[in-house]
């Protein structure tokens, strides 16, 4: 099956528009699809997409899902095993990276001033 992308060469991506809170997820975290799309159901595709937290977000339970996953901590302050309280965990820095293979539990997560990720997702083989 070929990559489902688009060619795009550089552009200004509209970091006003566009962004919506994915399914599962609390209010205050969006996500902004830049390019693919990934159908879970089917179990192919690839996307690239920027994840977004609001200051003070936080995720209650782990993720698990069937697609690999790459995640390029951008900007702000990402706090990675904290409890269902948002509390504990381990913070990390901007340019720290994580690649996961399918059914790899992960999270949950939090931000103290917010953070932007570039995420990666496809499905074996791509």
């Amino acid at each position: 099956m070929p990559v489902n992308k688009t060619h795009d060469e550089f552009y200004t991506l509209d970091m006003t528009s566009g962004w919506e809170t994915p399914v599962g997820y609390p209010t205050g975290i969006q996500q902004k699809i830049i390019a693919g799309g990934l159908d879970e159901q089917n179990r192919r595709g690839t996307r690239t997409r920027l994840l977004r937290f609001a200051p003070g977000v936080y995720t209650t339970a782990p993720f698990s899902h069937e697609y690999w996953e790459e995640v390029y901590l951008v900007s702000g302050d990402l706090i990675v095993g904290n409890d269902a309280r948002g509390e504990g965990g381990e913070s990390f820095p901007p340019n720290t990276y994580a690649c996961r293979p399918p059914h790899a539990p992960h999270g949950p997560f939090k931000s103290v001033d917010g953070c932007l990720l570039l995420e990666m997702h496809y499905f074996d083989p791509v």
